[in-house]
């Protein structure tokens, strides 16, 4: 015989919420709504309002209801939630008890992210705080609530990635046609004219062409950012203060010769948004003469030789006017500045050679020298140049038509330029020969390992004959900045910042009986610490 069990029943004597109808009860439920659109362009404004409108009056309509508020996003995207803001305070205030039901129009306002979503929903619901999506009419507490929000965000996140690829085969499009744009509102130089072509503003070109003549006289970046900011000088964007990556910025942007490199960046997932530098992952396009040029490309791509050549000198960090222009004669090293007796009155500041007391090397012998004493020996360095003036000055012509030629140079390197296309010629017939009919191994490479060690020789001398062109090249444009600062130079007497920049190339301490100052013409002055 099979006993009976006795079992009693004991009622539920809390609210089910999983059920809908739980809203009904006597206890008012706090309720939130979210709304977001996800651009700022001037016809989702109209979206944005009547979200906020409606939920205000939805929520207030409801006498089972508490309003607790509206929390919205502003042109901000649903593909993530590490931007909205809005979205983390109004999670962050469920999960502290402030809210039991958040209304949102639909998943997609939510998050376009199936992962973001789902996490987000599963945490709220482990606070007690539940979740309503009108579109799709989806609870959270429902027990096939979780199924259809996993689908629809899923659905929602294929659409993100459907506009996304649809919106960039049309910039790639746009690009492949030559189209070209900027952010006009902080692109310095130019205005967006009547067919969104590039308009030169006037009045912002002249500190553009500023900033190229002064790059040429010799300040590096942080300089130029630092003199514009002192001057009052505004940004593009109306700033007072002005950035040595914004200036580098503009010196190396092509379109103010007037050509337009395209897709410079590109977005790698359509879900972070994460944004790349390309460097050939992608095509990139090309657009000579798009539009009027501020700077002429001459002078541009004079600028791009000396950044590749000078770049990491010229833009030194060091807050100092005298650093990166100071050797050492013995290692080659640079100077750099140090306090001495900085917390007495024998405090000064001097410049010796950073690598002075490495260890694992021999100690400099090369002197120290005050601050003081730097600037007085460049003041007698330029008039000792002053008074060979007229020498100096004669010897240009001579400077550059024989030692600056770049003539001899380019024959030798377009000869070996006809050279390699022979080699690469060469190596492809005898790959052919070799897959047509079979040869002799051994052969076969031998004569391959000396077509590509001929080709590597060839190669590293023409990069080396490329370089020295360059070098002269920009020896030649500095001596003709150079011209018109010395030709009306008067006797100097005492240390100027722009005379220190615009003149000296770098000076070199040996020992207190030889500095050597070598400026942007060339010229070298040898001055002794004693005389």
């Amino acid at each position: 015989m099979i006993d009976v069990k006795q079992v009693t029943v004991i009622p539920a004597t809390l609210i089910d919420l999983s059920d809908e109808s739980s809203a009904n009860s006597a206890q008012k439920r706090k309720v939130a709504a979210y709304a977001r659109v996800s651009t700022e362009l001037e016809q989702q404004q109209s979206s944005y309002t009547a979200q906020v409108s409606y939920y205000i009056n939805y929520i207030q309509s409801r006498d089972d209801w508490e309003f607790v508020r509206v929390y919205a996003d502003e042109g901000i995207s649903g593909l993530n939630t590490k931007r909205r803001e809005a979205f983390k305070e109004m999670v962050a205030d469920a999960l502290a008890g402030k809210i039991d039901l958040i209304i949102t129009k639909s998943v997609s306002r939510f998050a376009r992210n199936t992962v973001d979503s789902l996490t987000t929903i599963r945490n709220l619901k482990e606070h007690g705080v539940e979740c309503y999506f009108e579109k799709e009419n989806i609870w959270t507490f429902d027990s096939k609530g979780e199924l259809l929000l996993t689908i629809m965000s899923s659905i929602a996140q294929e659409e993100s990635r459907s506009i996304s690829e649809n919106t960039r085969w049309g910039k790639r499009k746009s690009m492949q046609d030559g189209k070209v744009t900027v952010p006009f509102s902080t692109f310095l130089g130019y205005d967006r004219g009547p067919h969104g072509e590039l308009v030169v503003n006037q009045e912002q070109a002249v500190i553009v062409r500023k900033i190229f003549t002064m790059f040429l006289q010799g300040f590096n970046c942080r300089q130029i950012a630092e003199t514009f900011t002192s001057d009052g000088i505004l940004t593009v964007t109306g700033k007072t203060k002005w950035r040595s990556d914004g200036i580098m910025g503009i010196l190396k942007n092509e379109k103010y010769k007037g050509d337009a490199l395209l897709q410079k960046t590109y977005t790698s997932d359509f879900l972070t948004k994460k944004v790349r530098i390309n460097r050939g992952e992608i095509p990139q396009y090309y657009v000579k003469d798009d539009h009027e040029a501020i700077i002429e490309p001459e002078v541009f791509d004079f600028v791009q030789k000396i950044l590749s050549i000078n770049g990491r000198r010229r833009n030194t960090s060091s807050a100092s006017v005298l650093s990166g222009k100071i050797y050492c004669g013995y290692c080659g090293g640079c100077y750099g500045r140090k306090v001495w007796h900085s917390n007495d009155k024998y405090r000064r500041l001097v410049w010796r050679c950073n690598q002075k007391y490495k260890s694992g090397k021999d100690k400099c012998t090369t002197p120290h020298l005050t601050e003081t004493q730097v600037k007085e020996l460049f003041v007698k360095a330029v008039n000792e140049l002053l008074r060979r003036r007229e020498d100096v000055i004669s010897s240009y012509d001579v400077i550059i038509e024989n030692d600056l030629s770049t003539e001899s140079l380019q024959k030798q390197a377009d000869a070996i330029e006809t050279e390699i296309s022979g080699l690469v010629d060469k190596n492809e017939m005898l790959i052919g020969q070799n897959a047509a009919i079979p040869i002799d191994q051994k052969l076969y490479r031998e004569q391959r390992d000396k077509i590509m060690k001929r080709y590597e020789e060839l190669t590293q001398e023409h990069q080396r004959l490329i370089a020295e062109i360059s070098k002269r090249e920009v020896r030649r444009e500095m001596i003709r900045y150079f011209l018109p600062v010395f030709e009306n130079l008067e006797t100097v007497r005492e240390f100027d910042d722009k005379l220190w920049i615009s003149l000296l190339d770098h000076m070199t301490a040996y020992s207190k009986e030889k500095i050597v100052f070598q400026f942007k013409d060339g010229s070298e002055i040898v001055i002794s610490i004693a005389g």
